[in-house]
């Protein structure tokens, strides 16, 4: 494994703890300092934005509530095994926007992961809206984070090409020489 691979992995990592960090320091202060902790009990911040207490006992989507203890273990289970083939594929990436972009998936699944094996749900907080009308369930940080580095992911399979070297097994390239 060269240098720039492994600074590529760190960077991963270092991303995924920032996100982790970030995604608990801000559950915690909506639960602690700003005493948020009575399902939909809310703080308005911007007129379009609040900071709104809901206990997620699903996951993406609040799709598969976790209704029993197995079934929050299950989603542990899971969420775990996606979050372990997450991180396999970001030590084999080598590219640093994909690296990056794990990473952020990483960090966040690790964080819903917590919220879910320590309190039986996830921590929702971010409640966007424009008058009555809400696009987006009530969300965290790790949700964002997921959500955005699965977007990275798709739009640089969709439309980037990265230039990629000659594999050491190729043939040379052959140029034609004109005898004058």
């Amino acid at each position: 494994m060269n240098a720039q691979m492994t600074v590529t992995r760190w960077i991963g990592l270092l991303v995924a703890a920032l996100v982790f960090l970030f995604d608990q320091g801000m559950k915690w202060y909506v639960t602690g300092p700003l005493g948020l902790t009575v399902q939909n009990d809310s703080l308005t911040v911007l007129p379009i934005f609040d900071l709104r207490f809901v206990k997620n006992v699903g996951v993406s989507l609040g799709l598969m509530p976790a209704s029993s203890e197995f079934m929050r273990w299950a989603l542990v289970v899971l969420t775990g095994g996606i979050a372990i083939g997450v991180a396999w594929w970001m030590a084999r990436e080598r590219k640093l926007p994909d690296v990056v972009a794990l990473g952020m998936v990483l960090g966040g699944a690790i964080g819903n992961i917590l919220d879910r094996a320590r309190l039986g749900y996830v921590v929702d907080f971010a409640d966007l809206h424009f008058g009555a009308w809400r696009p987006f369930l009530v969300f965290n940080v790790a949700d964002a984070a997921i959500t955005f580095g699965v977007l990275i992911l798709l739009f640089r399979a969709l439309f980037v090409r990265d230039k990629t070297a000659p594999s050491a097994d190729a043939p040379a390239p052959v140029e034609n020489e004109v005898n004058a």
